[in-house]
């Protein structure tokens, strides 16, 4: 078959606009399909790279809206294994009241920040500053910059949840890229609230707890559900990572929607080029009589044309993932894995199984597309082909 190439590149060249068009229309349907398949795996590595593996999370067994007795958390700290234990309670506070709210913020206890997140590598001295300054407010890097804030800037947020509006002054980031937190002082919002309404702050969101070994979180999760069961407000507790899957749930739809889009264009990437294999064979049936006539075989004609519509589609294929590769690594090194304006998309990349799947792709379109007409041509007789064309 190798010393037919010429004659089959021949044969492709012979209308160049049509090949390049349909080349054109194959690469960028395979770059397409490439880009939404490192989504899934991106999404993934997003989140195993925020999680740790010896930090879980427990929050009411009914769900994240509901509350858990503040009392709680000492008795997780209790317990054998566990090396520091702080709360999240969602604040609910607008920077702009018009705007509603744009990033998290939660009051936390400010003594067990460094310990529990300790692989966020906060500077110590903006620790110790958080744990001194009653209004003092950690802020992820990501909302300092969308927000154009430094360290030192004075901050009010309005709650949309308590009858409070507070005033608080930044005094360390949290330096992590994907960081959009807003954290302060649980006793500022406890005492404001007692100033306010009488009543202070008896419950909290949710429970973050760092684990001296990994190996005994399992153990530590039954454990804490153990403890508060049959209680008023039982508890559900769960490894970091597995929180923040079920907390973007939603994501698994996004993700079936995804894969499902890539089925419909590798379909239509099969409609495309059998498209032009048909019609490449339909201009040329007088030349496949003649072929037959002088002693090509079927089998012959048959490969020739598979051959063309499969060059053809690995050539668009190979030029697709090209393009999906170099985009996705421009993303990357714009990015560095994050950036206020990428968001996530340094993080979706090319990994080895997508680059075999494209070109697995390129090569079942390129059979599939043109089987049909290969074998429509090389089974139709040099009469009938010749009383066509006269």
């Amino acid at each position: 078959m190798l010393k037919f190439l010429p004659f089959i590149w021949r044969n492709l060249a012979r209308n160049r606009l049509r090949t390049t068009l349909t080349t054109s229309a194959i690469a960028l349907a395979v770059a397409l399909v490439c880009l939404l398949l490192t989504m899934p795996a991106g999404l993934d590595a997003i989140m195993s790279s925020l999680a740790s593996n010896t930090r879980i999370v427990v929050v009411n067994k009914g769900g994240l809206v509901y509350p858990l007795p503040y009392a709680y958390l000492n008795k997780i700290r209790a317990r054998p294994g566990v090396v520091a234990a702080t709360s999240w309670t969602w604040f609910g506070g607008a920077f702009d009241v018009d705007r509603g709210v744009t990033f998290p913020n939660f009051a936390i206890e400010p003594d067990s920040v460094g310990t529990v997140w300790e692989d966020w590598g906060i500077a110590p001295e903006q620790l110790e500053a958080f744990r001194k300054r009653r209004d003092g407010a950690l802020v992820g890097r990501t909302t300092l910059q969308q927000n154009g804030w430094k360290i030192g800037d004075r901050v009010t947020l309005s709650s949309t949840i308590f009858p409070v509006s507070l005033e608080f002054q930044i005094v360390g980031e949290i330096p992590l890229e994907r960081a959009p937190h807003f954290w302060f002082q649980r006793e500022y919002l406890d005492q404001a609230l007692r100033a306010k309404t009488g009543t202070g702050l008896d419950f909290l969101g949710t429970a973050w707890v760092r684990v001296d070994e990994a190996d005994r979180v399992e153990l530590l999760l039954s454990e804490i559900d153990a403890m508060f069961r049959n209680s008023e407000a039982e508890t559900s507790s769960e490894t970091e990572l597995s929180y923040m899957k079920n907390f973007m749930g939603q994501l698994e739809g996004f993700v079936t929607i995804i894969l499902i889009v890539t089925g419909l264009v590798a379909l239509c990437l099969v409609f495309i080029a059998a498209n032009t294999a048909s019609m490449s064979v339909r201009e040329r049936v007088a030349e496949i009589a003649v072929l037959k006539a002088v002693g090509f075989r079927r089998r012959l004609v048959f490969n020739t044309l598979l051959a063309e519509a499969v060059l053809l589609s690995m050539i668009g294929g190979g030029a697709g993932l090209l393009t999906a590769l170099g985009l996705t690594q421009a993303l990357k090194a714009a990015g560095a894995g994050w950036s206020p304006a990428l968001g996530p998309l340094g993080s979706f990349i090319i990994t080895p199984t997508i680059f075999v799947q494209a070109l697995f792709l390129a090569l079942f379109v390129g059979m599939l597309s043109g089987w049909i007409p290969a074998f429509g041509a090389s089974r139709r007789s040099v009469a009938s082909a010749l009383r066509e064309v006269f």
